[in-house]
């Protein structure tokens, strides 16, 4: 049977779980935005996020006693947890594939205003 949470031990139960869950999305996105962006130095620093999401999960998991199965379904989240972004990366790259910048062909007639042209704004054409 699991041993109840002590009374004293409900404050660090709430503000780890508070924290687990900041420092999930913390994770998720530093990790999307070193991708999206093309910024590798993120991505040291979204893991480093995702170690503070396993201290805090641990601490969590101490707090409330959470003993043998309850171990292995912990584990078995962080991992997926940890996983799952890359995942869903590779998924969204495999479905829309990589991006490209639209373009203007540079042969478009002059705008209607004055006959000026303004070659850096993609929406004057």
């Amino acid at each position: 049977m699991i041993e109840p949470v002590e009374l004293q031990d409900l404050w660090l139960a709430a503000s780890a779980g508070a924290l687990m869950i900041l420092s999930g999305a913390l994770y998720a996105l530093l990790f999307a935005w070193s991708r999206i962006y093309r910024k590798p130095r993120l991505m040291p620093v979204a893991y480093c996020a995702y170690g503070l999401l396993v201290l805090f999960v641990a601490i969590l998991a101490e707090t409330l006693h959470l003993g043998g199965f309850w171990q292995l379904i912990v584990a078995t989240l962080l991992v997926g947890y940890l996983l799952a972004p890359h995942g869903i990366w590779h998924l969204c790259v495999g479905t829309h594939g990589e991006a490209e910048p639209t373009t203007i062909p540079s042969h478009q007639s002059p705008t209607a205003s004055g006959g000026q042209r303004n070659d850096d704004d993609p929406l004057v054409g």
